[in-house]
């Protein structure tokens, strides 16, 4: 194992200088506008909603080299589009 030089090695004195909370920065309007938003006591959370009952579950299949050779060349998504194919295979209604 090669051996490291003295200087690639952090020390534990080696420590980012403390910063007191006092001084942070005043807020900005993109800082506003990036903080969480409440409705009275309920806190309204970015991003994807969780999913609940309509969750997917994960599986392993075994399929055909080539079938899923032809599904890997359509690009991105191609799961997607095999449940969409099972889908109408079983003739079940969309989710």
């Amino acid at each position: 194992m090669p051996e490291r030089s003295k200087n690639s090695s952090r020390t534990s004195t080696e420590r980012k200088p403390w910063v007191d909370p006092d001084d942070a920065p005043e807020w900005t309007e993109e800082m506003v506008a990036r903080a969480e938003i409440s409705e009275g006591d309920r806190i309204i959370r970015r991003g994807r909603p969780p999913l609940g009952e309509k969750a997917k579950s994960v599986v392993t299949m075994r399929l055909d080299a080539d079938v899923l050779e032809s599904y890997r060349a359509l690009g991105p998504g191609w799961q997607t589009q095999i449940n969409a194919d099972l889908r109408r295979a079983r003739k079940l209604k969309k989710a």
